[in-house]
């Protein structure tokens, strides 16, 4: 039987990537993206190869849209035996400088979407007694650093948030895999939001811009998008997947000096990795 994937934030680096990888491996790939304006790449990719490919518009933050997309893809295939929860964004800014509205604005795309997603898919693989829900996590799921805590709080959450959906959809024959890339060389740093109140005025301003150079920095010579693409192929494939599966050299690294050091020594270990202090 055909299978059917779904894979979210697909105009660009992982998902994108993503999507390719897929089809090329014979999933019928419904890609899906907020602005169809954007899918110029993906499409030419899709006609040069003939891969079997669908784009569709979805946007996670609109249940709307995400009810017609869903609905079309059960129309067309009658089934969903991947889900890839890619599409997030993220922000700048200090605990101080993100207001309330900005923190929930970050977790509404990258963790309440997943939780509507994922409520409206599980029924689905549920009835099938089969299906791979993968949540694109990150490093920085795991790790905390300054200047993002909105972002990293997001991701924090979607860590607890998978680990919690291992015991409750194992039975039904239902695999949740969390992938925690580190820093990928995409345009994800370059669009991340700043926040309203972390302008020149802020008092965070001195770290904020050495965290922000240092990260952009490690993105020069960060990970290709292909290599989390290839991990997420894997995890499906593989008969028994790992709880998470940790994409980058940097990731690696970032990891095991958190497990091999004290909290207080990996503390003084990120601030000299981010800003050299």
């Amino acid at each position: 039987m055909e299978n059917v994937a779904l894979v979210t934030g697909c105009s660009s680096g992982i998902g994108l990537e993503t999507a390719v990888a897929l089809a090329r491996e014979g999933h019928f790939t419904f890609a899906t993206m907020r602005n169809l304006k954007k899918a110029e790449t993906l499409e030419k990719i899709v006609k040069d190869e003939n891969l079997p490919i669908s784009i569709l518009e979805l946007d996670v933050d609109n249940k709307e849209s995400m009810d017609n997309a869903i609905e079309k893809i059960m129309e067309q295939k009658g089934r969903i035996d991947t889900l890839v929860n890619n599409a997030g964004w993220g922000m700048w800014g200090t605990v101080e400088d993100v207001s309330i509205d900005e923190f929930k604005e970050q977790f509404e795309t990258n963790f309440f979407s997943i939780v509507r997603m994922i409520q409206k898919i599980a029924p689905i693989m549920r009835k099938q007694k089969s299906g791979s829900i993968v949540n694109v996590s990150s490093v920085a799921g795991r790790i905390g650093f300054p200047v993002s805590p909105a972002y990293i709080s997001s991701k924090f959450a979607l860590e607890g948030l998978s680990e919690c959906l291992r015991f409750e959809l194992s039975p039904f024959g239902i695999n949740v895999i969390t992938i925690e890339p580190g820093v990928i060389k995409t345009n994800f740093f370059d669009s991340m939001k700043m926040a309203k109140k972390s302008d020149s005025n802020s008092v965070y301003n001195d770290i904020t811009s050495k965290v922000i150079s240092g990260v952009k920095m490690m993105a020069e010579m960060g990970t290709e998008p292909k290599e989390v693409a290839n991990a997420i192929l894997k995890s499906i494939n593989d008969k028994n997947p790992l709880p998470r599966y940790i994409v980058g050299n940097d990731a690696m690294m970032f990891l095991e000096a958190k497990k091999m050091k004290t909290d207080i020594e990996f503390e003084n270990y990120i601030k000299k990795e981010l800003y050299g202090e």
